[in-house]
């Protein structure tokens, strides 16, 4: 269990703006940070790796208080089973793909997880190439396995798909997947993106001007207001779910969530992240892929 509570003033564009969080979340979830631009999301973050002091804070790990400001409490990054992830990718430009995961290992850790990662990330032929030479999804599946080499607790992940186009974005949000549940992460991620959230998270929090104005699952915090009729419209599939009989097939476009219902034979036809065309048709729904 990791108990988060923090207050911090911002100064923002528009003035001062008190970021006072509080959430809780389980050991092995992945958390999805949902808001605005200058909501608080980095902030968030930043202070849960020791990079950035509050004016108040309790954060718990398990047994172990990381923060506590009222009892002089403040964990140093280093002693912090971390792993971060920026948007920058913020490699070591002088290193190979494989010096920079050697870099990361700390005396005593094992050094046989970096064979592991550069397998597990399909990074065997790069792993001799210098960040200048990779494309963007690389860099970031780099950065990514960087992170991964402590085996830490915790993953931090800050827009780490935002500058990739669609098909590279999806690819990455398996990778994280396949780490997230292979080293048994606990996963916090800040994403714009709702497929994403969808697709990767077991739970989301929405900060809205420093505070969480809504937490729950994705289809909880998302889909109940947001389901539409009488539309042709196109989309994509964020969620398959069978509910007795039948399945349910969720589908993002624009600000929406259509809810269409296929049958087990309807269904083999879908997949995650496919671009769909949904159309009413007299009073159902019905939904095609897009070629």
């Amino acid at each position: 269990m990791i108990q988060f509570n923090a207050y911090k003033m911002l100064q923002t564009a528009d003035g001062e703006l008190p970021l006072d969080v509080s959430f809780s979340i389980e050991k092995g979830q992945f958390l999805a940070i949902y808001g605005n631009s200058g909501a608080g999301k980095t902030t968030l973050l930043r202070i849960m790796a020791g990079l950035t002091e509050a004016e108040k804070t309790n954060i718990k790990v398990g047994n172990e208080t990381w923060d506590n400001l009222q009892n002089k409490i403040h964990l140093a990054i280093q002693k912090r089973s971390i792993g971060f992830v920026f948007q920058d990718f913020a490699l070591f430009p002088n290193l190979t793909v494989k010096e920079n995961l050697e870099f990361a290992l700390q005396k005593g850790d094992d050094s046989k997880i970096i064979p592991e990662l550069i397998e597990l990330m399909e990074l065997q032929s790069l792993q001799n190439s210098k960040p200048q030479n990779l494309s963007g999804g690389q860099k970031q599946r780099v950065a990514l396995a960087r992170a991964i080499v402590r085996k830490p607790e915790i993953l931090l992940l800050d827009e780490p798909l935002s500058a990739l186009d669609d098909a590279m974005r999806f690819k990455l949000q398996d990778y994280i997947l396949k780490i997230h549940q292979k080293y048994e992460l606990t996963t916090l991620m800040i994403t714009h993106s709702i497929p994403e959230i969808f697709k990767l998270s077991d739970k989301v929090i929405i900060l809205d001007k420093g505070k969480i104005i809504k937490e729950g699952t994705p289809n909880a915090v998302f889909s109940e207001e947001k389901i539409s009729s009488k539309f042709k419209l196109t989309g994509e599939i964020i969620s398959i779910t069978k509910s007795d009989i039948v399945y349910v097939i969720q589908v993002f476009s624009g600000n929406n969530i259509i809810k269409v219902v296929a049958t087990e034979d309807e269904v083999i036809n879908f997949k995650i992240g496919q671009k769909v065309l949904v159309a009413s048709k007299a009073f159902n729904p019905i939904i095609q892929v897009i070629s």
